[in-house]
């Protein structure tokens, strides 16, 4: 059934990134329903402590990336090994990027506006491991001729341009769509051709004698951001709980 299902459902050699990547969303949600609960004081879960020490769920999450990582990479795409480790790792990568903003700043952030980020991370993973799935390749290989991938020079022009484009966009403080272009070029091209954000390495270096290009910057950022913050933080708060405010509890419980 599983060779069957490989074979005409899912490209063959994606069905472990296919479970990887579900076990990693289904992972997250059950996660953030967990720790919702515990935190609200309902059903039977509580935290997860040891001599009084608590235990974020990110501890277990980076043994069973480190096994399912480990094992994925000793075992065959088309084995029974690869679908059981793909779905170890999805796990553990769910359990240690829900806690990415612990990680990152060092504190117990999870239900503060830093602990955001770890929302935004794992979206924004899932995001780009679904198009790596559906068929999209780095550089638009996917859209060029045989003769075309024969043509060295054209191959390596192109990833050299597209290198360029991705570092400027970095250096611009666009750190999404340099992340979003290694998939889809053309997000790099409007990143690196577009004004910088206010406070970048590229606002820093060229901006400091350019005044109407730092006043445009500004008041570009802060349209762009007065836009769409609203609508992330409407998504961040569906999706990981953070307006639910409950009395008296404010650990975190993981």
């Amino acid at each position: 059934m599983g060779h069957w299902f490989s074979r005409n459902i899912v490209e063959p050699g994606k069905l472990p990134m296919l479970l990887a990547l579900t076990s990693f969303v289904v992972t997250f949600l059950v996660t953030r329903t967990v720790t919702r609960l515990i935190r609200a004081g309902k059903g039977p879960f509580k935290n997860v402590s040891s001599g009084g020490l608590h235990i974020h769920h990110v501890v277990p999450g980076v043994v069973l990336t480190v096994i399912g990582g480990f094992g994925a990479v000793g075992s065959d795409r088309h084995g029974v090994g690869a679908v059981v480790f793909a779905v170890v790792f999805g796990i553990g990568a769910g359990l240690v990027l829900d806690e990415f903003a612990l990680i990152l700043h060092l504190d117990d952030v999870y239900w503060t506006d830093q602990g955001r980020k770890s929302v935004e991370v794992v979206v924004l993973t899932a995001a780009l491991v679904g198009l790596a799935l559906s068929g999209f390749s780095p550089l638009g290989v996917d859209d060029m001729t045989a003769d075309e991938r024969q043509d060295r020079v054209t191959f390596l022009l192109t990833l050299a341009l597209n290198f360029l484009l991705i570092l400027i966009t970095l250096v611009k403080g666009k750190f999404r769509m340099a992340v979003l272009g290694v998939f889809v070029p053309f997000v790099t091209i409007v990143g690196a051709v577009r004004l910088a954000r206010p406070g970048s390495w590229w606002s820093r270096r060229f901006y400091g004698r350019r005044h109407r290009a730092r006043a445009r910057s500004r008041i570009r950022t802060y349209r762009h951001d007065k836009r769409w913050t609203k609508v992330r933080r409407r998504a961040q708060d569906l999706i990981g709980g953070f307006q639910e405010r409950v009395p008296g509890r404010d650990s975190t419980p993981s």
